[in-house]
């Protein structure tokens, strides 16, 4: 799910063109037109000692305003002409002469001149939301509603909305180990955390796509937070130098004999080569950030971790990357947001009920497990608790087992803890001798 509007149309609305349609049709036009019979009617039933046809210079104005430049270029000259017309309209004792005739072509030179700046602002203004947003796609790339064997959505709203990018970030990467899934949340907010959340990302989508164990994602990613603090002390960015970020680093198994190659995009992308959702267990590392909720139609539960040091912050303690391991039932949704969420204060400054509110919403409509819907649900209910006002950036990332409320569900187990690298998967048996447990293969029975 796509989180990022249209930001040339809304340029184009604001500066480029003309902001006014009813139906489709142009109608900026009618506010100058309008107001140029105002003007003339008001002229002509007032008395000659009171004359309003000098007030005509308005109208180019609002046409500099609101139309193109040719636009206010013929607003420009019928202002004129019709200040001639009315003056000569009535007789020399009551005519305002010509200082007002130049003060009128003045005025619709000006407008004329301001029509074209606003317009070359307008494009100039398009074009830095355009780099604004491509830098965004660079940092939180695109990803399919269905990626690596995972449903996903996600939704990103930046507290600077000028700049539409921030220090949240969040992503997928398929492996042939399994699908990596990454949210986290730079300390600072705005353009200033936009690097360090940049460089994360780097590292975990190379990492996670070569490492097999999640410890070692997990070190790497640690490892290029210290190397970014270091490099930010070189450059003098005082700023820069003890930034750190909060993150969760999941890990789902691979789905065994169904994988798709993780260099196949139109496979990763393609539901159909999913297998159908099993309960399974998943691996995480949680690096000081918000818990993780699973969602599903009988309720929403916390999975509680236990937290190490935020990425950057290894030199104050040895850290041991402690990778946890947990029971998914097949038709919960894993539900990550960043603090911009669980912080999210009302006018009364009360803290937003994350898990009360989902879980009341999800107890009425049980479709709302869905990730494209659950990270919509949240994203309303923030703003309906804040009134619309964000004060952090806030991400939203939704994802589960493709298809995963469509199975049969399985009661999840206790959260174990290990460290160290994930243990060997047991060999399979030999094909010509059946599994333990198994009866006697049938005969023959070819001709």
């Amino acid at each position: 799910m796509s989180s990022r509007p249209a930001m040339r149309p809304l340029t184009s609305r604001m500066w480029g063109g003309e902001p006014l349609r009813l139906r489709g049709h142009r109608v900026a036009w009618l506010v100058p037109a309008a107001l140029l019979v105002l003007v003339v009617g008001l002229d002509w039933n007032t008395g000659g000692d009171f004359r309003m046809i000098t007030w005509i210079i308005v109208v180019p104005g609002i046409a500099a305003a609101l139309c193109g430049v040719w636009a206010t270029a013929l607003f420009a000259v019928i202002s004129c002409v019709a200040y001639v017309l009315m003056n000569l309209a009535w007789s020399e004792q009551y005519r305002t002469g010509w200082p007002d005739f130049v003060l009128v072509v003045g005025g619709g030179a000006v407008a004329v001149a301001t029509c074209v700046l606003r317009l070359r602002a307008g494009r100039y203004v398009g074009h830095l939301q355009d780099v604004a947003e491509t830098t965004r796609s660079t940092v939180l790339r695109p990803l399919p509603p269905h990626w690596a064997g995972m449903e996903q959505a996600a939704i990103y709203l930046p507290a600077d909305t000028t700049a539409r990018v921030g220090g949240d970030f969040y992503d997928i990467q398929p492996s042939r180990y399994g699908t990596r899934v990454i949210l986290g949340d730079v300390q600072g907010k705005g353009l200033q955390a936009v690097t360090a959340a940049a460089a994360v990302l780097g590292c975990f989508r190379e990492w996670g796509y070569h490492a097999a164990d999640l410890a070692v994602v997990a070190d790497r990613l640690e490892t290029r937070m210290r190397r970014y603090q270091a490099y930010s002390a070189v450059m003098g960015l005082a700023a820069e130098e003890d930034r750190f970020a909060t993150a969760a680093l999941l890990g789902f198994p691979p789905m065994s004999g169904h994988d798709a190659d993780p260099l196949d995009e139109i496979a990763q992308a393609d539901p159909s080569q999913f297998p159908r959702p099993t309960p399974y267990e998943m691996e995480m590392v949680d690096f000081g950030h918000e818990m993780p909720l699973a969602v599903s139609p009988r309720g929403v539960r916390e999975i509680e971790t236990v937290p190490v040091l935020p990425l950057g912050l290894s030199a104050l303690v040895r850290t041991v990357f402690a990778v946890q391991r947990f029971r998914v039932a097949a038709d919960e949704t894993l539900l990550l947001v960043t603090d911009g969420v669980t912080e999210a204060r009302d006018r009364a400054g009360e803290f937003f009920p994350l898990v009360e509110r989902i879980g009341a919403r999800v107890a009425a409509d049980a479709e709302l497990v869905r990730p494209v819907r659950l990270v919509e649900v949240v994203r309303d209910e923030v703003l309906r608790h804040t009134g619309g006002r964000l004060t952090d950036d806030t991400t939203i990332l939704a994802v589960r087992r493709a298809g995963g409320s469509d199975w049969p569900r399985e009661p999840p187990a206790r959260t174990r803890t290990r460290t160290g690298p994930a243990p060997a998967p047991s060999p399979a048996p030999p094909a010509d001798r059946p599994p333990p447990g198994a009866g006697p293969p049938p005969a023959d029975r070819t001709p």
